[in-house]
């Protein structure tokens, strides 16, 4: 008969390959963004190393301060970390559909202004999404620690399935999407990546969801 830590252990690594899914997507969306919102950026500022900076230091800061709030938030609402990382896929994949028109509008606003005024206006535009994307890896380490007890293998292992899925999406965002689909498709399908996410972690854990949602 096997013990109350084994039947943990049990559920803790079916949750894992569960959320593996998911936060897979997520990372290959977010990488996929990155490839393009960096395009997109590119009509904003004429050049390509003011859109790198812009962008990188936008995902470096949001995925920092994410983070931290998405670790805070899981510890005061335990109960609702399932349905908190769902609506911040769904949340990143709306951005990710209105931000070709989103980021085209702040370029034309602020297309008078000097080069700082510019950036500043994309940074905090993408500040957003980069944020969201930060908060749900401490959503789902605090989920699968719920029921494993084992901190040190929850992150590590799902920063590795997150790391993959974004080197996976910048490598086929670069070598393989933008040969058969336009900038605003590929961000339709990085989008499509998030929604998909959001749906399948409710559908995976409907009963937790829902127990979340009427607490």
């Amino acid at each position: 008969m096997r013990t109350e830590n084994e039947l943990g252990r049990e559920g803790g690594q079916q949750r894992f390959w569960l959320v593996s899914f998911p936060f897979f997507a997520s990372g290959l969306a977010a990488l996929t963004y990155q490839v393009c919102w960096q395009r997109l950026l590119f009509t904003a500022f004429g050049v390509d190393m003011e859109s790198i900076t812009v962008i990188v230091s936008s995902f470096m800061l949001g995925l920092g301060a994410g983070a931290l709030a998405g670790g805070r938030l899981a510890d005061r609402f335990p109960g609702r970390i399932v349905l908190m990382f769902a609506v911040a896929e769904a949340a990143i994949g709306v951005f990710g559909l209105v931000s070709p028109a989103l980021i085209s509008a702040v370029g034309h606003a602020t297309m008078q202004y000097p080069l700082p005024v510019v950036a500043a206006a994309n940074f905090l535009l993408l500040l957003i999404p980069t944020s969201l994307m930060g908060a749900t890896l401490p959503m789902l380490v605090a989920f699968l620690v719920a029921k494993s007890g084992n901190v040190g293998v929850s992150i590590g292992a799902l920063y590795f399935i997150n790391t993959v899925g974004a080197a996976v999406g910048a490598a086929a965002t670069g070598f393989l999407a933008f040969h058969y689909l336009d900038l605003h498709q590929t961000i339709w399908f990085a989008a499509a990546l998030n929604l998909g996410a959001s749906v399948l972690i409710l559908g995976l854990f409907r009963g937790e969801a829902l127990k979340g949602a009427v607490a």
